[in-house]
This record gives C-alpha cells, structure tokens and sequence, in this order.
C-alpha cells in the first residue's frame, strides 16, 4: 500500500461536515419535492434506476481509484478494485428498490426516497463499520466514533440520492 499520508478526521471535523451535508440535502431536496410530481415519480421507474447507475455507478469508479491508498486500501482486498464498475448494476438494483418502496407510499415521495437513501447510508456505513472495521483499520477515521459516523452517512447519502433524483427528473423530462 505504499507509503500514506497520516490525516486523520476529528469529532469537530465530522460534526461541522454532517451539519454541511443536512443542509445541502435540505436546500437540494427542497425544490425537488415541488418539482419531481407524485406522479412523475412513479413514472420513472427506468430514470431513477439509469440515474441510480450512472451517478453511483461514476463516484464509485471515482472513490475507489481516487482513494485507494487513503482509504480503500486498508480494508479492501486489491482484487476489488478491477469489480468496481459492477457499482453500475448494485446501485441501479438499490435505486430501483427505493423507487419501488417511495411511489408505493402516499407521503410525499420524493422525501421518502431521500429519507430511504438516507437510511440505506446508515446501513452501508454500519456494516462499513463493524464488519470491515473501518474505524479501526483506516488511519484517517482512527479518532471518530460510531454513531457520529452513521448520523453523518444519513445526511450524506440523503444528499446523493436527492442528486439522483433531480438527474432521475432531468431524464424524465427528455423522455
């Protein structure tokens, strides 16, 4: 893995990214939920899930080469690094499923599938947690516990899958 660099995130580093991160999926969420209609949204089975793909599928490919060393490295074997376009397909299939569950909902859709994109973030993160160890293993998190870590992961992933959506609605518009 080479010689790393030794930054290493703080409690205050964490709080002040988690307060970013629920504003921008606050500000970003907001005016998608008066733009992407119920009824759009159910429509838009094939957006939301080309949209899933593409915009996971592409910061996957970027994270993992981008931050092997930093990150990745310390927990990932290196054969995962040559499967990481299989994220296309994964995240296509989980944007299909939290499509799936938020046009079944009468509560307004748009935050329910950020809400569930959220959610879905906590149990990444979770299992990031306790099963690869993360928070041991990587230098870079050595200083941060748990819970700060999953509330940080909701807001983050809230954000992303609210991206999703507006690329969802773009497409759907071009349709």
């Amino acid at each position: 893995m080479g010689d790393r660099m030794s930054i290493e995130l703080t409690p205050h580093d964490l709080r002040l990214s988690t307060l970013i991160f629920a504003l921008l999926a606050v500000i970003v969420t907001i005016p998608l939920h008066f733009t992407f209609k119920h009824d759009t949204f159910q429509d838009s089975l094939l957006p939301i899930t080309v949209a899933s793909a593409v915009f996971w599928g592409v910061l996957s490919v970027f994270f993992i080469f981008g931050y092997w060393d930093l990150y990745y490295g310390y927990f990932y074997p290196a054969w995962i690094r040559p499967l990481t376009p299989l994220s296309f397909i994964l995240y296509g299939c989980i944007g299909l499923g939290l499509w799936w569950i938020a046009s079944r909902q009468s509560l307004p859709v748009i935050w329910i599938f950020t809400f569930l994109g959220g959610v879905y973030g906590i149990v990444e993160h979770a299992f990031a947690i306790y099963g690869l160890r993360i928070l041991e293993k990587v230098p870079l998190l050595q200083n941060l516990s748990p819970l700060p870590v999953l509330v940080f992961s909701f807001f983050e992933y809230a954000l992303y899958w609210s991206l999703v959506a507006w690329i969802a609605l773009g497409i759907t518009k071009l349709l």
